[in-house]
């Protein structure tokens, strides 16, 4: 048995829906091992960072002014030209002898817990790596033409504290800019306005990305209450907002382990770790997949939208030596070579099912001319199990044992989702290829 994460499965594809027993004892250790820390790493309050790289394999990386390798770079650095064949997502990490486009001191939209530079973790190699696409360059970040892009426009980030991350980055990336940050009437969505550019970008907090409501039956055996997950109804949160946006990054996964009751038209169906024996199990897959379909579909189906939907794919966590209870950390200190580590098990289920869905929305899109764009962010972070929090999400005094190896450290190679996101965008503007970035 391998433990690919933070529960023991068997190499390959996990029968949960054939085998009762290990539905019992895959579900059980799911709540235990998966939801605690995910549940207390959502929620700042509930919890509560320089890198020194150490490796015996790797010899010192040259030191490089930040001038050089900020995300201000010269106008022909930045203005490179994009190779339009290029698969962005199949390389590898290699050795960066560049600065972080920020620290902790430079940008304050930083949560806690995933400030590993405040927090003293001991090692610096994490930000030592760069992703290098195997047919290509990935350009790095520059703001100015990120900014000529997007100018006039709005973005939205829908999901979980994973989309947070995202979000988090690319505010970090632009924090030199002057930005107005206020909430949205309904008091709970969170907008930041970048007047210079009228430029906006919103976050809304939907986990499941369809409505759900909390079970107001008693938990039983359940470690957390149940909730119910409408599957093919919209969670009108952010729904509503569709036609004013005109881009949409769409991403969610941990908080499907939670225990849920499936709804479809109006009427529960089955559940996922209900322990209910009168009611059937469906599995988290049946629920995440029709999330996900019932999302895309308001996006493809709203008449007044006309952007860019991005789908930004699941993003492995890295446990080793044992599940969150079981003292399991993260404490390597480089990047796996593509080689060196397959996806498998429950991640490969989430993925594939992200990309099933994907397809039939792009499709779906088509006929009504709507872009849908993959945000592949798995199999680069799926090699990165130096870059997360670990013990280092706060402070030392706390002293507590569980380590946060499901998000990033920022800056980390968070950063290189929009790195991702920026290449896609400058292919889909109207920019020339040799245009001045100004």
């Amino acid at each position: 048995m391998k433990k690919p994460h933070l529960i023991e499965v068997p190499h390959g594809r996990i029968a949960l829906s054939n085998t009762p027993k290990l539905i019992l004892i895959v579900t059980f250790s799911l709540i235990l091992i998966t939801i605690v820390p995910i549940f207390l790493f959502d929620y700042p309050s509930l919890i509560s960072s320089s890198f020194t790289f150490h490796s015996n394999n790797l010899s010192p990386l040259p030191s490089s002014s930040l001038a050089e390798y900020s995300n201000e770079a010269s106008p022909s650095l930045s203005a490179a030209t994009v190779t339009k064949k290029c698969d962005l997502f199949k390389g590898e990490w290699v050795p960066f002898p560049g600065e972080p486009y920020y620290t902790n001191e430079t940008c304050g939209e930083i949560y806690d817990h995933q400030n590993c530079l405040k927090f003293g973790r001991p090692d610096t190699g994490f930000l030592k790596w760069r992703w290098k696409p195997y047919e290509c360059e990935l350009t790095r970040f520059n703001t100015m033409l990120f900014f000529k892009i997007v100018r006039g426009k709005s973005l939205a980030f829908v999901g979980d504290s994973m989309a947070r991350n995202q979000l988090q980055s690319l505010l970090c990336l632009l924090s030199k800019v002057p930005v107005d940050v206020s909430y949205l009437p309904d008091g709970k969505t969170k907008r930041w306005l970048y007047t210079d550019y009228n430029f906006t970008i919103i976050f809304f907090w939907s986990p499941h990305l369809v409505k759900t409501t909390e079970d107001d039956r008693p938990k039983g055996p359940l470690l957390f209450p149940l909730v119910n997950i409408y599957v093919d109804e919209f969670d009108k949160s952010w729904t509503n907002q569709i036609p004013k946006l005109d881009y949409v990054i769409v991403s969610a996964a941990q908080w499907f382990w939670r225990p849920s009751m499936f709804y479809e038209k109006g009427k529960m169906v089955g559940c996922f770790d209900c322990k209910d024996k009168n009611i059937k199990d469906l599995t988290l897959f049946y629920g995440y997949s029709r999330a996900f379909r019932t999302a895309l579909r308001a996006i493809y189906e709203d008449q007044n939208f006309n952007g860019i939907t991005f789908l930004r794919t699941y993003s492995p966590g890295h446990f080793d030596n044992g599940a969150w209870n079981e003292g399991g950390t993260c404490t390597k200190t480089r990047p796996y070579m593509s080689n060196e580590k397959k996806l498998e098990g429950f991640e490969e289920w989430f993925y594939k099912t992200q990309l099933e869905e994907f397809r039939t929305a792009e499709s779906e899109g088509k006929k009504r001319g709507l872009k849908f764009r993959l945000l592949d962010t798995t199999q680069a972070m799926l090699l990165r199990p130096d870059g997360h929090p670990g013990l280092y999400g706060h402070p030392p005094e706390e002293k507590r044992n569980v380590s946060d190896c499901v998000h990033w450290c920022l800056p980390g190679p968070t950063d290189t989702w929009n790195e991702f996101l920026l290449h896609i965008l400058r292919m889909e503007s109207e920019i020339t290829e040799t245009e001045t970035i100004r």
